[in-house]
């Protein structure tokens, strides 16, 4: 298995999309290929798609002629499927968050461990990177970033302290970043801090929450009577949009009901809240740890 991404719950997933042999599945976070490698074992005569904004994961395209390469965001997962003559598949899957390779890649700029470049776009060819996110965006809006996206107490005062600083200073590397953030995180927590800054910067800078609305709502069209949407998430904000729509059937308001009392929505869920991974994935693979796993069947139309 390649060392680019360790696939998360691996087992739960491909059983929670019920592989047709002869179906047509999307893998819309290709990665290291993980996931994809599994569910093409499942396949017979169907195929399989993977969708991957990052070059980089190119390099782990299987040789195999169930599989076909997509060089996108997964938010445009319809208009891409359609060019290949697609317009229904039996189950998509969607691993969120970055991989461990985006992580562990310096240059990257996603971790707080290492010095480089604050970059943090999964889309290398994007415009807006942290770096511009940090010296350009006003102070409303960089205060709106921390606190929705990075859930932090004291973001009012760090998008003041930020703006205040670029005057003089440009920020340039994660390194200088996270220097400058110790005199903001709370004692014994910097790192927990860091984390939930630079995830919101990360979130900021490739659209995340608006790229998974897109992709759910396009699901509702492309998955077929019966067909699964197997999701997993590892922060509460893509958490309760997958959340709401699998029971709800919309991201925000109460699900609506018919003249009889009955939930009119397109998806049923299949779990019982959200599956988590045991000690021993954990204990394995650490950055499994805030996984959490949702599947739904389509509804028949």
């Amino acid at each position: 298995m390649s060392p680019y991404h360790i696939p998360v719950m691996l087992a739960q997933c491909t059983e929670g999309l019920a592989i047709d042999p002869n179906g047509i599945y999307v893998d819309v976070t290709f990665g290291g290929g993980g996931h994809s490698g599994e569910i093409l074992k499942h396949l017979d005569k169907g195929h399989l798609y993977g969708f991957d904004q990052d070059v980089d994961a190119e390099a782990n395209i299987p040789k195999s002629d169930k599989f076909t390469f997509v060089s996108a965001n997964f938010r445009d997962i319809k208009k891409y499927l359609r060019l290949y003559g697609v317009k229904q598949v039996d189950g998509i899957l969607a691993d969120l968050g970055i991989s461990s390779h985006q992580i562990d890649e310096p240059g990257r700029g996603f971790s707080t461990r290492f010095s480089g470049d604050l970059d943090m776009r999964m889309n290398q060819s994007d415009e807006i990177s942290a770096k511009e996110v940090l010296n350009t965006y006003d102070e409303g809006k960089l205060h709106k970033i921390f606190g929705i996206y990075g859930e932090i107490k004291n973001a009012k005062t760090l998008a003041q302290s930020i703006v205040a600083e670029r005057a003089a200073r440009p920020f340039e590397t994660t390194e200088g970043f996270t220097t400058f953030l110790k005199k903001f995180a709370p004692r014994g927590k910097e790192f927990k801090y860091f984390a939930q800054v630079f995830q919101a910067l990360r979130i900021e800078v490739n659209d995340e929450i608006g790229a998974l609305e897109d992709l759910l709502m396009d699901s509702l069209d492309l998955i077929k009577p019966e067909g699964r949407l197997v999701v997993m998430s590892y922060h509460s904000l893509e958490d309760r949009l997958v959340k709401n729509l699998m029971i709800k059937g919309r991201f925000h308001g109460e699900v609506e009901k018919d003249f009889y009392g009955n939930l009119i929505r397109p998806l049923e869920p299949l779990t019982r809240g959200a599956i988590v991974p045991d000690e021993e994935e954990v204990a394995r693979n650490p950055r499994a740890r805030s996984a959490k796993l949702r599947i739904a069947k389509r509804t028949d139309k």
